[in-house]
């Protein structure tokens, strides 16, 4: 167990006011029940830093964590050196980890003892590398959520006299389709809504929109020009419509 006085703890404390705007730091000593690894695996490195984790055991280390927007600094004993530590940057917990995908770390940095000379590395070095990396991961989330809009998205479009939907690939969107009145026509690789009563069909759609809501998935009406819309406002959830006859794929 390491001392209360550590100088990991000392020099975090004091490297954390040092740094612009506001930063708490909280020390994490040796103890049974740590939670080290958790820690560890956030660190957004592959040099230096990543080395000396995989080389040494880690037993105690500190992470400073600035107030305004969450960003944190993971420090650790320079092991291997008389002295000195490794700082580098964290990785934020709300982004999915294919946003990170190709994107070059924000790799942390050596300095010695002196937490004054190192926020001085940390500001110029270290966090413009961070940003510069969390910019491009934010831009690669910000895709991926859109593609994944796009994706997860089912379009009914008229054709002739039937409503039709595109053979989804998810099972389930599928069994929500099948339920509320849409049978698979094998020959056109398609989901049908024969076009009989219009309230009928607007109470299917409406159903089966708002099964599909519950999934995760939106709903496109593609209404051709001259035909008049469906009225799928929802007054109140209806009661599912006699399912089809269920079709195996």
């Amino acid at each position: 167990m390491h001392a209360p006085d550590d100088s990991l703890a000392s020099f975090a404390a004091v490297l954390a006011g040092e740094l612009p705007g506001q930063w708490s730091s909280q020390y994490h000593p040796d103890r049974e029940d740590n939670d080290h690894d958790e820690l560890a695996v956030d660190v957004w490195d592959m040099d230096q830093v990543a080395d000396a984790m995989a080389e040494y055991s880690l037993d105690h280390c500190a992470v400073l964590t600035r107030r305004v927007d969450g960003t944190r600094l993971f420090v650790m004993d320079r092991k291997g050196h008389d002295d000195g530590f490794l700082i580098a940057a964290m990785a934020p917990k709300d982004l999915p980890i294919e946003a990170f995908r190709d994107i070059r770390e924000p790799d942390g940095i050596a300095v010695d003892a002196d937490p004054f000379h190192a926020a001085k590395h940390v500001r110029l070095r270290l966090l413009p590398r961070y940003a510069q990396a969390l910019a491009q991961v934010r831009d690669n989330a910000s895709r991926l959520a859109a593609a994944l809009a796009d994706e997860q998205r089912v379009v009914m479009t008229w054709s002739g006299e039937d409503l039709v939907v595109a053979k989804p690939d998810r099972d389930d969107i599928a069994r929500a389709l099948t339920e509320y009145g849409f049978t698979f026509d094998t020959s056109r690789n398609v989901f049908v809504l024969s076009d009989g009563d219009s309230a009928r069909v607007a109470a299917s759609v409406r159903a089966a929109g708002h099964r599909l809501s519950e999934l995760g998935v939106g709903v496109l009406l593609s209404r051709p020009t001259g035909r008049a819309a469906l009225d799928i406002t929802p007054a109140q959830r209806p009661a599912p419509p006699t399912p089809a006859p269920h079709r195996t794929r």
